[in-house]
């Protein structure tokens, strides 16, 4: 069979977006398209459009929402590369930001001058996202010069706006009812942890206590990555997002460390000042280090930074400020919170680019076309 699609990169990530009039609504039938698209079975994704990396094996269908008030709904699916499969259990910023423009450019939303909103559903988790999407003098821009800490590339700007995201796949801001806690992980000594739901549930260990530092490269945060796992499953049923003794998955939480600000050279050579940030974190994506951080991740972080007590608010320089710099092995990444209470903040903020890349016909394998 064959299915149109659309390229979009989305901040730092890369998302084959699919129309839902063009694709299977069963989700075992979806799963299996996706699947053959992609070449998911194939550890280097060479036979299908699949980028071989977390941030670059990523699908969202797109669909009108029947929802009032809210002009988007998107499925989004994480592929799995090498394992023919695919993970439905969670949300991705950077691909929503790809969504709002696509939804712009395919007329989904009409333009409304010099900036065009678009209120956007995750199917997944329920989370409600707003984007302001760039359309100066009323058009849809194909290029553009905002750029994202993670790539030089400029692209349209879009202001994407997480809507009360706090507790969206637990049902609670702190799932365990503690903002930090100690956690046992194997034979060591017990991390303080914080694990919090916003954006995404995500469990953060202080880097410090935990002997690492703040200025960890790529390659240094991927001798931690089974540490780092163990983490994530140790985490995850006290979180509610798994039964105890039951298979670990490595999509929720998101797992990650924060540190006190300490210089440190980005992956694009540069050199970033203690002063210019915040709170250092490095977040794992699936199984590898996150070339920066995902958004979701980044909502979570900022949003820890405002209770007292987290790891989060105890690393961080700008305690209980509307702005958090967040920084990352690609860079700094500011985050803003908007309308906070006791259940979090109403409105999280980050600046991020999008682009169109291609329209295409995607071929998928004889095989999977007999289920579709």
């Amino acid at each position: 069979m064959h299915t149109p699609a659309t390229l979009v990169r989305g901040g730092t990530s890369k998302c084959w977006l699919f129309s839902q009039v063009h694709v299977p609504t069963d989700r075992d039938t979806l799963e299996k398209l996706l699947v053959g698209a992609y070449g998911s079975t194939d550890p280097v994704e060479l036979d299908g459009v699949g980028g071989a990396t977390p941030t670059t094996s990523k699908a969202a269908v797109v669909a009108a929402s029947p929802q009032e008030g809210v002009h988007v709904d998107y499925l989004f699916a994480q592929v799995g590369i090498g394992t023919g499969t695919v993970e439905w259990g969670s949300n991705c910023g950077n691909c929503a930001t790809g969504v709002a423009l696509y939804a712009v450019a395919k007329g989904l939303v009409p333009v409304s001058g010099d900036e065009t909103r678009v209120v956007m559903r995750n199917s997944n988790t329920g989370a409600v996202l707003e984007g302001l999407v760039d359309t100066t003098g009323g058009r849809v821009r194909k290029f553009g010069e905002q750029t994202v800490p993670g790539t030089r590339a400029g692209g349209v700007a879009v202001g994407l706006t997480f809507l009360d995201p706090a507790g969206r796949a637990t049902g609670s801001l702190l799932p365990t009812g503690a903002a930090a806690e100690d956690l046992s992980v194997g034979s060591g000594a017990p991390l303080r942890v914080s694990m919090v739901d916003a954006g995404a549930p995500v469990v953060l260990v202080d880097g410090e206590r935990s002997g690492r530092t703040g200025a960890m490269s790529l390659h240094e945060v991927e001798a931690e990555v089974p540490w780092l796992r163990a983490v994530r499953h140790t985490a995850a049923p006290l979180m509610g997002l798994a039964s105890p003794g039951s298979e670990p998955v490595d999509a929720v939480p998101k797992v990650g460390l924060v540190h006190r600000p300490v210089p440190y050279t980005t992956t694009l050579g540069e050199y970033v000042g203690a002063e210019e940030y915040d709170v250092s974190v490095r977040m794992l994506t699936m199984n590898s280090p996150h070339p920066a951080i995902g958004l979701t991740s980044a909502v979570a972080v900022a949003t820890a930074g405002l209770l007292d007590g987290s790891v989060v608010a105890a690393a961080s320089t700008g305690r209980g400020g509307e702005w958090l710099r967040i920084g990352t092995a690609a860079g700094v990444v500011a985050v803003r919170c908007a309308g906070a209470g006791p259940g979090g903040p109403a409105r999280v903020t980050v600046q991020r680019a999008a682009r169109l890349l291609a329209d295409a016909t995607i071929y998928v394998p004889g095989e999977v076309a007999a289920v579709h």
